[in-house]
């Protein structure tokens, strides 16, 4: 089984000019400083449009992109949009963190005057785009322009007859936002277009794309609006239980993420056609497909709607391999990552076993005693080959930031465990120690090997205010990092020497 190592980098922190990552030079550059470090895999962050907190975990879709990756450099090429105005809105922000507020003023305020300018984008390309993506984009496009009339309001506190979804109500809506229904699908057609032709590149390069999802879909979601008969809502369309966690070592009271949990039975009825219809579209845009909370399909944690923590909720039971084995019989075999972490049952890892996706490893639960899994599992020699290796996720913190917040005989015992003297530094070792594991595939966060503290985290379960922020800067991915990085990746036999 070949060997591959990558590096885990959100579209959002790639240091593009106006405030955010996007599809603009800076992605192309990324692409290739990758393949000049002997990598074969990018990982990022889900893709969708990022609502209230600008989590990438809880978007207004599924299935759409997030218009805030269309580069603004391509609409200026277009005569849209002059670079005096992006200059002036967007030239004068912070580099180093995403200023999401400015970002949702400003950009689609250039992004509505885009639209404008292009006469309506009228081209047969976009008309054959709608067309080919009538799955889910007249609907999402229809409550993106819902919600603007709203003033953001969710869609749940609408007039009744649009929450309901009644023919009438929503010819009505069609024809009187025909025009704001067409730029919502005009932002798509920008979005895929540009994230394609980034896919193609990254191809050349020899570079694939491992995506992601979150196993469950936002509240106040297209999703939850234009079907919800596939979750769990009552008869005015208001959920009875939602996701979230039990009470663990991290947090007392569990973890309530507010999420629409799945009507299981309705999907197993239906030959589970939503979800094949949603990894296939996933696959549009990435070659490998991490999959968040994959313990969700083997059982998943229900909380009363109306409950005030996590601590009143109970075990269910998924869909299990039935789910799996009708996207195998529908899409082929697909590369997946089932991000197995926490608490892992032995019915979750006979989930995975039977699956045959590669589980997740993180170097940093092997010694965190805080962690309620299994220490020994974590430990970079114990790591099976279907595996995926991480010195840490976008939710722990980087290396830097870890070191001082594990107690200091652990941080011994990592000494001990990677034969370290205390005179000398430790996230590069641990970074070697993830990447000389026997996991076919290792891939290391930008800040760790940019040795950052938690200053660069991403992002800290539970919080608000500061996550989902962190931007590489210009020149911080140097040519001195990216021979080390090469350096070691050969060494340890994930790169071809040449």
């Amino acid at each position: 089984m070949k060997r591959e190592a990558g590096i885990l980098l959100s579209v959002s922190s790639l240091p593009s000019r106006y405030g955010i990552g996007c599809f603009d030079r800076a992605a192309y550059e990324f692409i290739d400083r990758l393949a000049e470090a002997g990598q074969h895999v990018w990982q990022i962050l889900p893709i969708g449009p990022t609502s209230y907190g600008d989590s990438p975990y809880q978007a207004f879709s599924t299935f759409a992109g997030n218009p805030y990756f269309i580069s603004l450099d391509a609409l200026i090429e277009k005569g849209w949009l002059s670079r005096a105005e992006c200059d002036e809105a967007l030239a004068p922000v912070t580099l180093r963190r995403v200023d999401y507020g400015l970002q949702y003023v400003k950009r689609r305020e250039l992004l509505r005057k885009a639209f404008r300018n292009s006469g309506g984008y009228p081209e047969p390309e976009l008309d054959a785009f709608i067309a080919e993506q009538s799955e889910w984009l007249p609907d999402y496009a229809l409550f993106m322009a819902l919600k603007d009339a709203h003033q953001g309001a969710s869609w749940t506190t609408w007039e009744r007859e649009l929450v309901m979804r009644e023919p009438e109500a929503l010819e009505e809506a069609r024809a009187r936002y025909a025009e704001d229904i067409r730029y919502y699908a005009f932002l798509q057609y920008l979005f895929f277009t540009q994230m394609k032709d980034l896919l193609v590149y990254a191809h050349e390069k020899e570079i694939r794309i491992v995506g992601d999802i979150p196993i469950y879909v936002a509240p106040d979601s297209a999703d939850a609006w234009a079907d919800p008969q596939l979750f769990q809502l009552d008869e005015n369309k208001q959920q009875t239980d939602i996701s979230g966690c039990p009470p663990d070592a991290f947090a007392a009271d569990g973890q309530l993420w507010g999420n629409p949990l799945y009507r299981w039975e309705y999907h197993e009825a239906t030959g589970f056609a939503w979800w094949i219809r949603r990894i296939r579209h996933c696959f549009e845009t990435c070659d490998i497909l991490r999959i968040d909370h994959f313990r969700g399909f083997d059982e998943y944690f229900s909380i009363p709607a109306s409950a005030a923590t996590a601590a009143g909720g109970h075990w269910e039971s998924g869909p299990g391999m039935k789910l799996f084995t009708a996207l195998r019989e529908a899409l082929g075999d697909r590369e997946i990552i089932a991000e197995d972490l926490g608490y892992v049952t032995d019915s979750v890892r006979q989930l995975v076993k039977d699956t045959g996706f590669a589980g997740i490893k993180v170097f940093e639960f092997a010694f965190d005693f805080r962690d309620t899994g299994s220490a020994r599992d974590y430990l970079p020699h114990n790591y099976p080959v279907n595996s995926v290796a991480y010195t840490g996720t976008h939710d722990n913190a980087p290396l830097g930031g870890w070191l001082t917040e594990i107690t200091p005989e652990e941080q011994q015992n990592v000494r001990d465990y990677l034969c370290v003297p205390a005179s000398e530094d430790l996230i590069w070792p641990m970074v070697c120690g993830v990447l000389r594991s026997v996991a076919r595939m290792a891939v290391i966060p930008m800040q760790d090997y940019l040795g950052y503290g938690n200053e660069a985290r991403m992002n800290q379960p539970s919080t608000f205010g500061r996550n989902w922020q962190w931007r590489l800067l210009p020149g911080e991915f140097s040519p001195e990092l990216t021979a080390k990085i090469r350096k070691a990746t050969e060494a340890y036999g994930r790169k071809e020497t040449t």
